[in-house]
């Protein structure tokens, strides 16, 4: 029996994953040695659903701390998508991690074999995709806010409100849940996966064309959603880098008074600490979430398209364990992200990087 070191897996959902080398044994397939392991992956994942929560709570409570200054500099809509990622990493670190965390208290103390009701599996194989495509959408929803605000400044502050931002929270809720409630209305289905302690679509074996295209819909709107993040984050990135040559070359104050324009016609953009601030943690969320997604995601992809007529081997369910893993550290990055790339941090990174320019000169 080969075993994944629980120590590696920042989520509860994916503690003491393993596979056999071999051969690849039922979920439920119980011994000595796996109850040895389960106990550590039990210590670890409580740990670590701990230390998750308190990390979204703290991100909540910074954001909060945070309404007066957003709300007078006019950044409203991009503090209410903050929240909703952040609730929604909360939500899917605290709700399929509870569902895990039974499942791991079955494995490590039912000897015999004790499956997981048909109801349980659904309810956290549902979860599982709704707090999945939930932080990739909002995730994707905040890059394009950003890019029209700094891109179309006019256009966004006299379109986008606060009223449209829930609005667009809310549709991409429920595109969501729908995806996540479909094999409830017996549409696909969910099953249990190895090594017992997830449940998700089947995406091992024969599956039915329901199940293909719910799948092949979840991995594509994630890639879709961590795509159009990139491109926006890119595009915003050089308008406020093409905003600060300008203002170098002209030798203004407009970047200290936060006003500049862009262009010549009727586009402006805005350069100020605040969009600095907010550029820096939407382009490392996007980076977070690429890095810990894209593997899980590719691979559910693939899997559609490459099916082995003997099944899959154990190198396929180590990748797919892999990128389940990979993806875990997204709902505990994230939070920290946004707290350490506030503006009183990045102050003090700027001061230092000044204050070290002088002596690298003197050099």
């Amino acid at each position: 029996m080969t075993s994944f070191s629980p120590s590696l897996t920042p989520s509860i959902l994916h503690q003491n994953l393993r596979v056999n080398t071999s051969e690849l044994p039922s979920p439920w397939s119980n011994n000595i040695t796996r109850s040895r392991m389960t106990s550590l992956g039990l210590g670890m994942s409580c740990f670590t659903m701990a230390f998750g929560t308190i990390s979204n709570f703290t991100a909540l409570a910074i954001l909060a701390k945070s309404r007066a200054r957003f709300r007078r500099q006019s950044k409203a809509p991009f503090l209410l998508l903050t929240v909703a990622l952040m609730l929604a990493d909360l939500g899917g670190h605290v709700i399929p991690g509870a569902f895990a965390l039974y499942l791991h208290v079955m494995l490590r103390y039912k000897m015999q074999s004790v499956e997981p009701t048909k109801a349980f599996c659904q309810i956290f194989g549902a979860s599982m995709v709704f707090f999945g495509l939930c932080p990739l959408l909002l995730g994707c929803a905040m890059a394009i806010e950003r890019c029209v605000a700094i891109t179309k400044p006019f256009f966004h502050t006299a379109m986008v409100t606060v009223a449209h931002v829930r609005g667009v929270v809310l549709i991409l809720s429920s595109l969501a849940l729908l995806l996540a409630v479909l094999p409830l209305f017996a549409i696909g289905t969910y099953t249990i996966q190895s090594p017992g302690t997830w449940c998700f679509l089947p995406i091992h074996g024969p599956q039915s064309t329901a199940d293909t295209y719910l799948a092949l819909a979840f991995s594509c709107l994630g890639l879709i959603a961590l795509t159009l993040s990139l491109l926006c984050n890119i595009l915003s990135g050089l308008t406020l880098l093409q905003a600060r040559i300008k203002s170098q070359n002209a030798n203004t104050k407009s970047a200290a008074r936060c006003s500049r324009r862009v262009s010549s016609a009727s586009s402006s953009s805005v350069f100020c600490s605040l969009d600095v601030e907010m550029m820096a943690q939407l382009a490392l969320i996007t980076v977070v979430s690429c890095v810990c997604w894209s593997p899980f995601l590719i691979s559910v992809l693939l899997m559609q398209f490459i099916q082995s007529p003997g099944g899959q081997t154990s190198e396929t369910y180590q990748v797919i364990l892999l990128g389940l893993r990979m993806a875990s550290w997204n709902q505990i990055l994230d939070p920290w992200v946004y707290i350490l790339l506030r503006r009183a941090a990045l102050y003090r990174v700027c001061c230092a990087f000044k204050t070290q320019r002088p002596i690298v000169a003197g050099k």
